[in-house]
């Protein structure tokens, strides 16, 4: 089995900075997506930042200059550093990874999410 979990998620004021984690667990062959996603109330879910096993990394273009992502393969761990927090970043933030755990059959997997909320 494949365990996603998330964690650094909190509240902080505008202009703030937090730093999220995420780990997958389990029988992993290999990793290939690991992303980070985010649901704000009444809005659809969004990508903000996603890495591939490559090296290849893209962001959103409202993050961009201020969220970096960056993973840890041997610890098969991602984790997104936001800085200059805004209140439109406020949602649950979502990992998001794509592995295999018999080198064939690929699947998507999520953590639960974690809450970060922006007061202004």
């Amino acid at each position: 089995q494949v365990q996603v979990m998330e964690s650094g998620g909190g509240l902080v004021h505008a202009g703030g900075s937090l730093r999220l984690s995420c780990a997958a667990s389990g029988s992993i062959f290999s990793i290939d997506h690991m992303d980070w996603y985010r649901q704000a109330a009444g809005l659809p879910r969004e990508l903000v930042a996603s890495s591939r096993r490559g090296g290849s990394i893209n962001y959103a273009d409202s993050v961009k200059g201020r969220f970096t992502i960056s993973r840890d393969n041997a610890k098969k761990s991602v984790y997104l550093e936001m800085t200059s927090l805004k209140a439109e970043d406020t949602a649950v933030y979502l990992c998001h990874v794509y592995c295999t755990e018999d080198k064939w059959q690929w699947g998507h997997y999520w953590g639960q999410g974690t809450q970060v909320t922006v007061s202004s």
